[in-house]
């Protein structure tokens, strides 16, 4: 029997979205304001957020799937009030979605694994992209550079170099 994912991400990744009993499960664990933002498309507060002055080594993963999404050496300090990151691990670890709410025309940033909220991405950010990708730390967690990513889904997933 083949047991591979349909789809793997560049870096190694399965990208198949959760099963319903492990998305009820992941979704059972959140917080009032993590689902708020996560599955509502909310946002946080700025300047409020527990990964905005985090500075330790590591990987800003998906907090409903664990994907990892961005590295440290990735995050700036954009003053804008959330976290916000360059470029993520892997391009197809992000689903990018026009989103016009709130009268303005922006780019949603989704996980691509599990479609939960993220953040936007604007075009404002520091060299060499270019880009700002303005993250909820709620949307996040933080795991640092001498620990296992999460991996509630049981894939076995590693993050390399």
């Amino acid at each position: 029997m083949n047991t591979a994912p349909a789809f793997r991400s560049p870096t190694g990744f399965d990208l198949a979205p959760p099963a319903p009993e492990q998305r009820r499960a992941l979704e059972a664990s959140l917080t009032p304001d993590e689902r708020h933002v996560l599955l509502e498309h909310g946002t946080e507060s700025p300047f409020c957020g527990v990964l905005l002055e985090n500075k330790e080594p590591g990987a800003y993963c998906c907090r409903l799937c664990g994907l990892p999404l961005f590295r440290s050496g990735e995050k700036f300090d954009s003053r804008s009030g959330w976290p916000s990151f360059t470029s993520p691990v892997d391009e197809s670890h992000l689903q990018f979605v026009e989103d016009r709410s709130y009268g303005m025309l922006r780019t949603e940033i989704r996980c691509a694994r599990c479609g939960s909220h993220q953040g936007h991405v604007f075009d404002d950010g520091p060299p060499p992209t270019g880009l700002r990708f303005c993250i909820n730390s709620v949307s996040l967690r933080f795991v640092r550079a001498d620990e296992a990513l999460p991996d509630p889904l049981g894939r076995g997933d590693r993050l390399g170099g």
